[in-house]
């Protein structure tokens, strides 16, 4: 037994020792930059698309099998092999049209130089500030009162890039007046969602994802079926103008709130731009108002 002990730390110290050797040559400085290159686009492909959520699922099954490994789970690690193959081709036929797109994205990019500034439109579109909520509320009662239908969807953390293709772009900072001409009848981008990033308008008659919930009311239309389809596949926020009633709802988590008034509407979105923000000024907004 000491024998064994002694021999394990001689080969951790000849371990440490050939770490202490190691030297980083140019070639090891560049190979590990493009691994981080990869790695980081690939990340950022997977953030803004659907494959987010698939990610995290991957990352539980995971867990469970190196739970399954440690507690020595036979039969799950029978499965798990056996499906890994399989699994891996799925995944491929699953997500082939994003990788076809972010190949595209990657034949068409300058990869130096798009790295900074994808990395700064990322922070940019993490809030968007007051005055646009203020414009989004303004605009969505205008076209209420008027019974001009609109949807609005507000981007959140899952990036919705793969929607803005199918729209027209815009890239506008995000105005009531902006919104009411885009959503007026008879005009060319009236139909269709439009998409805001930070403080930006960036796409419009872009198309949704209808929702299949059957529990949703056989009265509503297109609009609000699209607009709880995407709170289904993102964590969005999206305003919907009916045309029918001039009633403005909101989809979030794809939990439908309908018939809203604008201080409701204006709590969701401060809610939207700043979790703890939201917070602060829905407690502010209570007590002015109970101290009226």
């Amino acid at each position: 037994m000491i024998d064994s002990l002694i021999s394990n730390l001689l080969t951790i110290k000849d371990t440490f020792l050939s770490l202490a050797d190691f030297r980083l040559s140019i070639t090891d400085i560049v190979e590990i930059l493009i691994i981080t290159f990869v790695v980081y686009h690939i990340m950022v492909w997977v953030k803004n698309t659907r494959a987010w959520n698939l990610f995290k699922g991957i990352l539980l099954i995971l867990l469970l099998v190196l739970i399954a490994v440690l507690f020595e789970m036979n039969t799950i690690l029978w499965i798990a092999e056996r499906t890994l193959s399989v699994g891996l081709i799925a995944l491929v036929v699953i997500f082939q049209p994003e990788l076809r797109r972010a190949l595209e994205d990657l034949g068409r990019r300058n990869l130096f130089g798009g790295l900074i500034k994808l990395n700064m439109n990322n922070q940019e579109s993490q809030k968007f500030s007051d005055k646009t909520i203020a414009e989004l509320v303004k605009a969505s009662y205008e076209m209420g009162k008027v019974k001009t239908g609109a949807l609005i969807v507000i981007e959140n953390e899952v990036g919705l890039s793969e929607y803005e293709r199918t729209g027209i772009e815009v890239d506008a900072i995000v105005t009531s007046q902006l919104l009411i001409n885009i959503f007026e009848k008879n005009t060319p981008l009236h139909d269709g969602a439009v998409i805001v990033r930070g403080d930006r308008v960036t796409s419009a008659t872009c198309y949704l994802p209808l929702s299949d919930n059957l529990n949703l009311s056989k009265e509503l239309g297109t609009r609000h079926r699209a607009a709880v389809g995407i709170s289904e596949v993102s964590d969005s926020c999206t305003i919907v103008v009916s045309e029918e009633t001039g009633k403005v709802s909101i989809a979030m988590n794809k939990t439908l709130y309908r018939n809203v008034d604008a201080d409701f509407l204006r709590g969701k979105l401060e809610f939207l731009q700043s979790p703890n923000t939201g917070n602060k000024k829905k407690r502010r907004w209570r007590f002015a108002k109970k101290n009226r």
